[in-house]
């Protein structure tokens, strides 16, 4: 078995203490520093990784107040901290090896809205997006546009001065910056604001630290004028930080906003701030340029500036490779169509907004009229058009472009660290050109996209950051890309901040480095606040690139062999995407529904791999381990599982409890192996986790019954009126109850197989399948039951047969096998595999007459394409969703002139998983004259049984509340959701019956029975 885990080196003193004293002084948020806590927020969206001593999610402004001013207190002068907010920066800015302070979990608030001004004011923590949710009814947005827009936080927005997608039009965060209510490290609570000269003259007598800070700020600004104007590139992404050249605004006024904005909290905790908000465009053109090469793509992007866009971004054939198999592509394919020369090298993504189609249509005319008139000239290869929707979906994959880079196959793995230079755009095409010299030269793959029109381009190597010598390989590249930054007359930081690439500041400021440092110290006098980062005090140094421990350095001490066995972790590059803050998004419901970074995908990734590095420092094999207990007795070792079960109670510590936690939170939906640009599979690695630990520890009462469900159920379908006594009873819901189960469905009191013979539906053997005649065997298909649909929704297998029938084709029906799936979710792995293999037998002698096969239930059907293909040494039959195998056989179905519509809520494994199939719907529906809509929606927070565990009760319906439950309020009769464990949680919550998909078809087929209908029915 596993040994226990002694977790990380405990948290310094000084910093234990300093949690100690913020709770007496009545701290009203949450203090941790537990391992798993500080390991989940060692690491951002970079290659880097510090793990904290502690970690405070303040809860109000007052929070703040008490830890400046315990900070000030001298027993904590040796304390630092780190404000973080949404964790996306790709250097390291808010990783800290001192206290995080976490705005994003508690001070997430929007706390005005003026629509007659436009401005908002807003806490740090409130995610962009869900900003601009908020204002879209009143037809504002917040302009500047980052890639993580929705996981990233206004705080480290302003942080970092973000921008992004349409920043020459739109400017940066700073421009966008009304008032910062800021707290000092004194515990003064300023309200920044721009000031006259009179004001600013009033405020500098002050004898307190905001005196101190603006007389600084002000004499810098003064005495030092010739040095900024010449030290302060002239670039739209002039992000330096401590923006000293805009310290008085355009007009005249001085303005700290303009060094707080970009200080990557270096000199104060943002407490609020008031932005400004802009009307929203109401129409949009995007027009995709493919081109032959990426060179062509950039030279042009500087003629395609004169034309009067809103933005012009671009993106390289590696980034558009992966968008093809991503999630993404389905929404739009359509959009760039294979060019008979070839794949195309690289696009521009050209894009014109107006308040009406007229006024956009007066820009967009010319372009067109100009790119007909030109041709294939300049590498070009043709082009496509996008209006509003479909132009955001393809401003989405270019946005998903960081994650989508991190899915490259192999170790080696494109990474940020010389990824946001910024040079005039008149220089970039020979920038990049020297830049992509600089890489082919040391023989790495790397991708590229980026804001062209701003003269910034995304370009990540593909690194293995688990090989020796990697950090030599990190430094080489970034000096000798700095260098060329400074040869072009641009910076190495142009989007992205400065973090951990501190140390290139002097050299950027020169002889006006001093003032930075005098700034720092009027704020931070005891360099408490994010030491190390873009200003040192004298004597002390400042952040390097290679000496700050990296994730893959951690990743080498685990040996090979292991890392690819668990690679469905290891891959996780931290982009964050799995904190969409969005109800209507499926991935990662756990997280949405508890605020709690440890309940996500990347969360969970985090825990697992230092829990395998941990493991490994021991000499533990952990893939050798899970052999010895797949090939062992299930009751050997049971002794000592006792024994360190009971020490656990007493209190025992181990890690592999806090991993434990956080595994026991995932729905086991696979949102993540779909949604994730990188894939990663938690229900995956989270099986062969709960496989090892139970391997030491006992397994609960429920996680017997759940595993063998798929076993018990066909017994009580048997007496379903003594089972349905029994469930339904007091006695029975509390020894349920007891065993950690709540609200467990009835039987339906149908026997499917005698049902389906009275109506003519014959069981499928293979040999009465070989006995078809091969030329008919295309209208013949078989349903494969699941323990769900076949014993609490019986009617639902018999009304696809009947829609199957009524459509002209031949229904059959497999005989019952438990697919495995409850055993796979509870890490039941040997009994899984077991199951699996003697399930597929069967499916493959049916598939061998070549008749189709078709599953009702998404989640169990696609086990057979997911764990099945994982876990099976022998080929998985194809088992389609219905609406797949419906898609492929239109042609042979009727079509039906147009009628009743309806609205669809996939299940969340079809949605991600899956996502072709969910067009297929509309596509069959569209055939028969039933217009579906598909809605967008997250996790009806059932999964399976994760519902029906006492333990997630309430989670599972706080997860319903944040989505599905407006839904089945607004659509009433005409929603359909196509998900068993979906429609079961409908009725818990609500007593509403949704339909099945098939059932809604059903009904439109039974209406008006086409001729051929007939002529059956007659016969």
């Amino acid at each position: 078995m596993i040994p226990r885990l002694a977790g990380l080196l405990p948290p310094a003193t000084p910093a234990l203490a300093f949690l100690e004293e913020l709770r007496l002084r009545g701290f009203a948020g949450d203090l941790s520093a537990r391992d798993d806590d500080r390991t989940v927020l060692a690491t951002d969206n970079s290659i880097y990784q510090r793990w904290p001593q502690a970690v405070c999610f303040p809860r109000t402004l007052d929070d703040l107040v008490r830890i400046a001013r315990v900070s000030a207190d001298p027993r904590f002068h040796g304390v630092h901290f780190a404000p973080r907010g949404g964790g996306t920066g790709t250097n390291g800015q808010s990783l800290t090896d001192g206290v995080v302070v976490d705005m994003s979990r508690h001070m997430n608030r929007i706390l005005e809205i003026n629509e007659a001004e436009g401005w908002v004011r807003v806490e740090p923590g409130v995610v962009k997006d869900a900003l601009n949710a908020a204002l879209k009814p009143l037809g504002l947005f917040f302009a500047p546009e980052c890639s993580t827009s929705n996981r990233a936080t206004m705080g480290g927005m302003i942080s970092t001065d973000a921008c992004g997608q349409g920043s020459c039009l739109y400017g940066k965060t700073r421009d966008h910056v009304l008032e910062l209510k800021v707290v000092l490290l004194d515990g003064t609570v300023w309200n920044s604001a721009p000031m006259d000269d009179a004001e600013l003259s009033a405020v500098t007598r002050r004898q307190d630290m905001v005196g101190a800070i603006h007389r600084v700020a002000d004499g810098i600004a003064r005495e030092q004028a010739s040095l900024i104007a010449e030290r302060f590139p002239k670039l739209n992404r002039c992000l330096t930080g401590y923006d000293l050249a805009h310290l008085r605004d355009g007009e005249g006024r001085f303005n700290l906003n303009s060094v707080l904005c970009g200080s990557e909290g270096t000199l104060a905790m943002i407490a609020e701030a008031k932005i400004r908000v802009l009307p929203i465009p109401k129409r949009s053109a995007l027009v995709n340029l493919r081109y032959g090469s990426f060179d062509a793509a950039l030279r042009d992007a500087r003629v395609l500036m004169a034309l009067g866009a809103a933005s012009v971004e671009t993106v390289d054939s590696k980034v558009l490779g992966l968008a093809r198999g991503d999630i993404v592509w389905e929404g739009i394919k359509e959009f760039f169509p294979d060019d008979p020369e070839g794949v195309a090298a690289g696009i521009n993504l050209i894009e014109f907004v107006g308040d009406d189609e007229e006024e956009v249509r007066a820009k967009l005319s010319p372009v067109e009229a100009r790119l007909a008139e030109e041709g294939k000239q300049f590498g070009r290869r043709g082009y496509t058009v996008a209006w509003d929707a479909a132009g955001e979906r393809i401003q989405g994959m270019r946005k998903r472009g960081v994650g989508l880079l991190g899915n490259m196959q192999g170790e080696k793995r494109p990474i940020p660290f010389v990824e946001d230079t910024a040079v005039p755009p008149e220089n970039l095409a020979d920038f990049i050109a020297e830049f992509r010299a600089a890489l082919d030269r040391r023989g790495l793959e790397y991708g590229m996209f980026g804001h062209v029109d701003a003269g910034v381009l995304h370009v990540r190597p593909a690194i293995d950051m688990k090989e020796e010598g990697a950090e030599a390989r990190i430094r080489a590249i970034s000096d000798e890309v700095f260098a060329l930054t400074r040869k072009y007359n641009g910076l190495l930081w142009g989007e992205h901040g400065k973090g951990v690439r501190s140390e290139y500041v002097p050299e950027v400021f020169g002889p006006l480095y001093p003032s930075l440092q005098a700034l720092k110290a009027a704020f931070d006098p005891r360099n408490q606040l994010n030491p190390g980062k873009i200003a040192a005090p004298n004597g002390e140094a400042l952040l390097a690139i290679d000496a700050v421990p990296m994730r893959g350095q951690l990743d080498r001490t685990v040996p090979a062999p292991v890392r690819a066995a668990y690679e469905e972790a290891l891959h996780c590059n931290g982009n964050g995407a799995c904190f969409n803050y969005d109800p209507q998004d499926a991935m990662c419901p756990s997280y949405k529904g508890t605020g709690d970074r440890r309940h996500s995908p990347k969360g969970r990734a985090m825990l697992f791999r230092e829990w395998l590095r941990q493991l490994s420092a021991q000499g533990v094999d952990p893939a050798a381990e899970a052999k010895r207990l797949r090939a062992g007795s299930p009751f050997a070792g049971l002794a000592g599982r006792i024994r360190n079960t009971l020490a656990w109670r007493r209190g025992e510590a181990d890690f592999s409890h806090e991993v434990k936690e956080a595994m026991d939170g995932c729905l086991a939906c696979k949102s993540c192996s779909g949604q994730c640009p990188i894939k990663v599979d938690v229900p995956s690695f989270r099986a062969k986790f709960l496989e090892l630990y139970h391997g030491r520890y006992l397994r609960p009462l429920k996680d017997h019954l759940i595993g063998q469900l798929e076993v018990l159920l066909p017994l009580g379908a048997q007496m379903p009126r003594l089972a349905n006594a029994v469930m339904g009873s007091g006695i029975g819901r509390a020894l349920a109850a007891k065993a950690g189960l709540v609200d467990a469905p009835l039987f339906s009191g149908l026997d499917l197989m005698a049902e389906a013979a009275r109506r003519g539906i014959a069981r499928a053997t293979p040999e009465a399948l070989a006995a078809l005649p091969e030329a008919e065997r295309e209208r013949h298909v078989v349903i494969v039951q699941d323990a769900f649909t076949s014993h609490f929704e019986t009617g639902l297998v018999l009304d696809l047969a009947e829609a199957l029938w009524l459509m002209g084709f031949t229904p059959w029906i497999a005989p019952f096998r438990p697919n495995g799936k409850p055993l796979h979710v509870h890490g039941f792995l040997a009994r899984f595999g077991r199951q699996a293999e003697r399930n597929a037998a069967m499916l493959r002698d049916l598939a061998r007459s070549g008749v189709g096969l078709v599953g009702v239930d998404p989640s169990i059907t696609l086990t057979y394409r997911g764990e099945y293909r994982d876990a099976m040494r022998g080929e998985v039959a194809p088992v389609l969703l219905p609406q797949e195998w419906l898609a492929k056989r239109l042609h042979l179905i009727p079509a039906r002139a147009r009628g009743e519509s309806f609205a669809l809520l996939p299940h969340c494994t079809e949605r991600t998983n899956a996502a072709a199939s969910v067009k297929d719907w509309q596509a069959v529906f569209a055939h028969l004259g039933a217009p579906l809509a598909v809605l967008a929606s997250g996790c009806c927070g059932m999964a399976g049984t994760f519902g029906h565990e006492a333990e997630h009760r309430d989670l599972s319906e706080r997860l319903y509340g944040l989505s599905w439950k407006a839904h089945v309020a607004r659509e009433g009769e005409r929603l359909l959701a196509s998900g068993y464990s979906c429609r079961s949680q409908v009725k818990r919550f609500d007593g509403v019956t949704l339909r099945h998909p098939v059932q809604a078809l059903l009904l439109r087929l039974r209406e008006a029975p086409l001729p051929m209908e007939r002529e059956r029915e007659a016969a």
